[in-house]
């Protein structure tokens, strides 16, 4: 299993941006290890998670806040298509 890197997590990072969600590293008790909170389009991640931790959990929330992937950009919507198939793969 292939571990995630600095890169990979600021280009997940930056779909949110294109999402107009901002992302926060905080400390709570999340069961999951994020919480959403849609009305303000704030994802919440543990900061206690490393980067492969918070880069599964991004990926964790887009599965449930993106419906339609060709709002991204190309270049977003071509690494996004390829984290996924890579997660499918592991999991």
């Amino acid at each position: 299993m292939n571990k995630h890197t600095k890169p990979t997590l600021q280009k997940l990072e930056l779909i949110f941006k294109e999402l107009e969600y901002s992302i926060r590293y905080e400390k709570g008790n999340f069961n999951s290890g994020y919480c959403i909170v849609e009305h303000n389009k704030v994802a919440v991640v543990n900061k206690f998670f490393d980067t492969d931790g918070r880069v599964n959990v991004l990926l964790d929330i887009l599965l449930v806040i993106l419906e339609d992937d060709s709002i991204l950009s190309e270049k977003s919507k071509l690494f996004y298509g390829q984290l996924l198939k890579n997660h499918r793969s592991v999991h």
